[in-house]
């Protein structure tokens, strides 16, 4: 049956675009594109339809060519995680490209001079149980009664800090979709907090009132809906070319990374119910590649564990809290000290300064002027120089238009200088120290020696989260009498400039509204030399705890006190004498001492991250084969096409079984050889059981009488049940596609000892290609019921979803044809006949299809149903050659 599908549309691709494996979004109509521009790779999101949403610059700290490996798609449907060389891994959401993070790998503890470069990326998600029943009201969303985030439901929120990397600029409000590349956010972080492992932030969770971008405002009880938890607990894994693999908790937090000690990179990978990876690791040699039979079995005892989460929850919100406090003392350090962008208060009193002592020197020829002494003898005796009394009359400096920038300059900054560090900084820094104590309390618990959790570390981060808050309020105090001792200051100026302009005699002035005292201390520790200064230079606080707190008596002493109080009340003096402290020689650097604090606390939490991966268990380990043994035959040096599926065994509880299509080209038989390869787990190593079949190439012309040889291009699995084919009738005939029903095909069981025997699956083809020349093995007939003729040689790309429509990709002549079916969405992606073949991907149906054993919501296997096809048919055949 000729044109089974009809062509619905067909849209041109950018040229040179790349498509990867899993460029399909399992679960939607788009695909990811990848471009290349100025050496390095760029990410672009295309919709079926041919619209192009968005396209991105990674954004990476590497300097030099960047090149995207491999992506993947996280189980929510809202980002994608791209694998990059040099080793790292960045998300960007779906819905604009935009990048949520980027990770560096960790590279330096890789064994061997040269970097190893990432090969493959999953992300796999946790069979979620079924939603609890208990009223909302019930539900602490896993917050454990008692810890530090249960503390923090019962405290005020901070005040969100303002992140300019989520403003809308004009583009978002104006701008087309598509329509020029959207720039990646910077990533202006300090070291530390960039590769401080955390989770997504949650601001409620850290006790910080959340952010929007622009003007949307925070809608109240926002913080209690109920969140997304599809990614929870989902595994992020990336292969690298040493045999490692690299973990992310939900895709964000970093668990270190596992050896596999096979020094060869895993290409495939399958988990079990139980959590529980089977790993096949391929060695290339030259253009042959030897791939494992057997699987080695790794298991992440941690997964799942409840500690595991409640470390990476703290080890965010130190993470947010710490930064969130960094950025409030740059703030700070900015309003008092000025930017490259703005000037600072802490520069309007020198400046004054520094006009009256030029007008001193040019126009009244003191050789050594002193502003503070002229004014210090004005204040005092009512009477100045005559440079002073000059320049207050007449200095434009002295206007009241700059007297009024001057106090509202000066007062705004010291105002936010209290204000800041009282309700920002110091809420901060103590909520970072109820985590600590936390983390303190698990690091003498042996349920968490995994962890690695240093305690005298985490009581030095403690005494400097102490002095940290200290030295924040002493900062409070001091920027409120600064405040005081400049609005006298300012006062006693206005009536000096008053005085000195005044016209009448006896001049009618205002009355005097200043302290003597308050303005001659801003005279000589506020105007030129702030003692504010102190908080933002100098070294790193180190000053004991009881240089700068009252001691505080034990219980019994001060009962002792109070008792010698009442027997004498003559005693008793109020207010209280307390001897005066001098604290002038104390470091108060509170930006250092917060830079020290994160290069701390990120050591700690790195340590902690990497106990899912110090704690996997290797099953078993297969050893990679690097040479291939006699069986391969004439197959060893074979251009085959390998595809391959993994679904659940629904016969065998943890068992799997993997689907694999040998394609064997023409000139070294021209066969397709199928594998159904079960693997069960029995106890501590990993059992196979091998079943073949092999299909002759030929399928029936158009008068089904006749059957034509044809040469396989290419095929990909499209379910759990159906493949889709690309062929070529020999002798210059027409492309097709069609499909077939690969799980009903007659497989012939292997001997298990002959399996046994066997150590990669290149040599269990090459065994049953030599079995098929010696009638060991029995070659079924292709049987067709329909074709499409494709008007292009080789298809390399086979998509499904059930929209049905299918859709070709065309990279010589970038297309994307979209075809008519009844169940199916088929996309595929042509290569010339002179370059190799690879199959890159496909996707499920809405109605359940598997992809990486993912079971349905309640647990099962999709139960087999009967479908109705307008494409080809190709089964096995009753008879046999």
């Amino acid at each position: 049956m000729e044109n089974a599908f009809a062509s619905v549309s067909n849209v041109r691709l950018p040229g040179r675009a790349r498509l990867l494996p899993s460029s399909w979004c399992p679960d939607k109509d788009i695909l990811a594109l990848i471009t290349h521009s100025g050496g390095r790779d760029k990410l672009s999101l295309w919709k079926m339809q041919g619209a192009k949403k968005w396209e991105v610059d990674i954004e990476s700290d590497q300097a030099g060519p960047l090149r995207i490996v491999d992506i993947a798609w996280s189980p929510d449907g809202t980002l994608i995680a791209v694998a990059l060389d040099p080793p790292a891994v960045s998300l960007h959401y779906i819905e604009n490209g935009r990048q949520r993070s980027i990770s560096q790998l960790d590279t330096e503890s890789m064994s061997g001079d040269a970097t190893p470069s990432l090969t493959n990326i999953w992300w796999l998600r946790e069979n979620k149980k079924h939603a609890s029943s208990m009223s909302d009201i019930f539900r602490r969303r896993g917050v454990v009664t008692g810890s530090a985030h249960s503390v923090f439901k019962g405290l005020p929120l901070l005040d969100p800090y303002h992140d300019e990397s989520l403003a809308l600029n004009s583009r978002d409000l104006f701008g087309f979709p598509g329509s020029t590349p959207r720039p990646a956010a910077r990533n202006v972080s300090p070291t530390e907090i960039a590769t401080w492992p955390s989770l997504p932030v949650d601001d409620i969770m850290a006790s910080v009132k959340p952010t929007r971008p622009g003007k949307q405002k925070y809608r109240p009880g926002e913080e209690y809906d109920e969140p997304d938890d599809t990614n929870v607990d989902s595994v992020l894994l990336l292969a690298d070319s040493s045999g490692r693999l690299h973990g992310f908790l939900d895709g964000f937090y970093s668990m270190g990374a596992f050896t596999l000690g096979t020094n060869a990179p895993t290409v495939s990978m399958y988990q079990d119910q139980a959590r529980i990876l089977y790993l096949h690791s391929q060695v290339t040699a030259g253009k042959r590649t030897h791939t494992n039979l057997q699987s080695s079995v790794v298991q992440f005892p941690l997964l799942g564990d409840r500690r595991l989460r409640d470390v990476a929850q703290v080890s965010s919100s130190a993470k947010h809290l710490t930064h969130y406090a960094m950025r409030v003392l740059d703030d700070m350090r900015k309003v008092w000290f000025g930017s490259d962008t703005q000037s600072g208060a802490r520069e309007l009193g020198p400046k004054w300064v520094r006009a009256f002592e030029a007008r001193q020197k040019e126009q009244f020829g003191e050789d050594d002027p002193n502003a503070i002494l002229d004014m210090t003898g004005l204040l005092a005796t009512g009477h100045g120089s005559e440079a002073l009394s000059d320049y207050l009359g007449s200095g434009e400096q002295m206007s009241e238009r700059s007297m009024a920038k001057w106090d509202q300059t000066v007062s705004e900054a010291l105002i936010k200088l209290r204000d800041a560090s009282e309700k920002r900084f110091v809420p901060a820094c103590q909520r970072i120290h109820i985590l600590l104590e936390e983390v303190r309390g698990w690091s003498i618990l042996p349920q968490y020696a995994s962890w690695q959790l240093d305690k005298e570390e985490i009581d030095t981060c403690l005494l400097m989260i102490k002095r940290a808050i200290i030295l924040a309020n002493w900062l409070c105090a001091t920027a409120r009498k600064e405040l005081i001792r400049f609005k006298d200051f300012l006062n006693w100026l206005r009536y000096e400039i008053a005085k000195a302009n005044a016209t009448n005699d006896p001049p009618n002035l205002p009355p005097a509204r200043y302290d003597i005292l308050e303005v001659n201390d801003y005279l000589t520790s506020g105007l030129v030399v702030s003692s504010i200064d102190k908080w933002f230079m100098g070294p790193l606080p180190r000053f004991d705890l009881k240089d700068v707190v009252i001691p505080v008596h034990d219980l019994d002493t001060s009962i002792q006190i109070a008792r010698n109080f009442l027997s004498n009340p003559d005693n008793i003096t109020w207010p209280p004498k307390l001897r005066q402290q001098d604290h002038n020689h104390l470091d108060r650097n509170l930006p250092s001492l917060m830079q020290e604090l994160a290069t701390r606390c990120h050591r700690i939490f790195v340590e902690a991250s990497k106990a899912a991966s110090r704690s996997a268990a290797t099953i078993s380990t297969v050893t990679p084969v690097s040479s291939p043994g006699a069986q391969a035959g004439n197959l060893a040096d074979a251009p085959v096409i390998v595809r391959e599926r993994t679904v659940p065994d629904p016969s065998e509880v943890n068992g799997h079984i993997q689907y694999v299509a040998y394609i064997i080209p023409h000139g070294y038989g021209g066969h397709l050889c199928m594998g159904q390869l079960k693997h069960r787990n029995l106890g501590g190593r990993s059992a196979i059981s091998a079943a073949v079949t092999v299909l002759n190439s030929t399928v029936e012309s158009n008068d089904d009488s006749v059957r034509s040889p044809v040469d396989i291009l290419d095929a990909e699995f499209f379910d759990d049940s159906v493949m889709v084919l690309i062929y070529r009738f020999r002798g210059g005939g027409p492309t097709c596609i069609a499909t077939m029903n690969y799980i009903d095909l007659v497989y012939e069981t292997l001997d298990a000892g002959d399996v046994g025997n066997i150590p990669t699956r290149e040599e269990l083809f090459g065994d049953v290609m030599q079995r098929l020349s010696k009638g060991e093995v029995c070659m079924l007939v292709m049987l067709s019921c329909g074709r499409f003729s494709l008007t292009f040689s080789r298809a390399l790309l086979v998509h499904a979803v059930l929209a049905h429509r299918s859709a070709f990709a065309d990279q010589s002549n970038p297309n994307l044809e979209r075809l008519h079916g009844r169940e199916c969405d088929l996309v595929c992606e042509r290569e010339s006949w002179t370059q190799s073949c690879l199959c890159l991907g496909w996707c499920r149906d809405n109605s359940g299809g598997a992809g990486h054993g993912r079971r349905r919501r309640g647990g099962g296997r999709r139960q087999p149903r009967i479908r109705s096809w307008c494409g080809s048919m190709i089964g096995p055949h009753a008879s046999a050659t």
